[in-house]
């Protein structure tokens, strides 16, 4: 609740009129991060106010203790929060409509050691499902899901000349017009054409095509990005391809990979960029000990690990997990 709306909600609820509780909002400067605090501090009318009328005083001192919290609640469409126990051991529950949702937030449920997981329903899935049961009702052929064959190169024919019609996440036409481009021949362009199919990393697309086309043209800044990012014709796609380089070029332990990788889904820049000293230079405890040795210990130029890093951050910014 902001300075203004929380004025204006806090006045409604204590049955103000509309043009008493407006006089006193339209007070508020309108600024960025502006608290009533600073508009008493800066704002001399709504100082007056305050001071002179009581109705506006008691609107105000409520509003105060109010702003800042929430408005109202959110139930996440999609996401289901897991534990050992009941939920109601670890943390507040209420009935939202007819469902049992948490009080806390997603990232407070994080720090707690909860585990949030997203299940998307799928129309498609229940299409493939009453498909096989149709071939096997029709045709009296059984098809097992489980054990179908991923190197199928009509499969992939049909991907390249974008008949895509029904396919989770690859019928649109803007995708379909990718996919055209791109002609994948392996699962592998499958998972990265889908993820590089989004506002960020599509500005990654045109590299990724041309070094599919032409491998023998794809240049690593160094020799150990080459069994990383090969799968991926030199770009990355993948937050684990960055997990994997923080590791195999800085020597970065698995748990401290991992909090990069949350760093960067969680669009944390300001933690990436202080990981950059530690990526490149590592970690010495004050007992001279090395706890990550960083790049330049592992024989990798300054110039090439600033560049690498550079290339994470920008990666950082629209990071995939698959």
């Amino acid at each position: 609740m902001a300075a203004r709306a929380c004025i204006r909600d806090v006045g409604r609820a204590m049955n103000y009129s509309y043009a008493e509780v407006d006089r006193v909002a339209k007070m508020i400067p309108t600024m960025l991060g502006i608290t009533i605090d600073k508009a008493l501090d800066i704002s001399p009318e709504l100082k007056q106010a305050y001071d002179e009328e009581e109705r506006v005083k008691e609107l105000i001192d409520v509003s105060r203790s109010l702003e800042g919290l929430p408005r109202h609640t959110s139930t996440h469409a999609a996401g289901v929060v897991i534990a050992s126990e009941p939920l109601v051991n670890y943390v507040p529950l209420l009935r939202n409509e007819e469902s049992i949702v948490t009080q806390f937030t997603m990232g407070t449920l994080e720090e707690l050691g909860l585990l949030k997981m997203d299940f998307l329903g799928l129309r498609t899935l229940t299409v493939i499902d009453d498909t096989v049961k149709m071939i096997k009702q029709n045709k009296g052929i059984q098809i097992d899901l489980d054990n179908i064959d991923f190197n199928d190169k009509k499969v992939y024919q049909m991907f390249g000349e974008g008949k895509t019609v029904g396919v989770f996440q690859f019928e649109s036409a803007g995708m379909a017009s990718f996919m055209k481009e791109l002609k994948p021949d392996s699962l592998e362009d499958l998972i990265a054409g889908n993820s590089l199919y989004r506002p960020g990393p599509m500005a990654a697309i045109p590299r990724y095509i041309e070094n599919k086309k032409n491998p023998e043209n794809i240049k690593y800044l160094t020799k150990e990005l080459k069994p990383i990012l090969s799968v991926t014709y030199g770009c990355i796609v993948y937050q684990e391809q960055v997990m994997r380089i923080v590791r195999d070029l800085a020597g970065y332990s698995l748990g401290r990979s991992d909090l990069v990788r949350r760093a960067m889904s969680k669009k944390k820049h300001h933690v990436m960029e202080e990981e950059r000293h530690n990526f490149i230079h590592g970690i010495v405890d004050e007992a001279g000990k090395v706890i990550v040795p960083g790049c330049v210990r592992n024989g990798i130029s300054e110039e090439a690990a600033n560049q690498i890093f550079d290339q994470m951050m920008d990666f950082a910014s629209y990071a995939f997990v698959f």
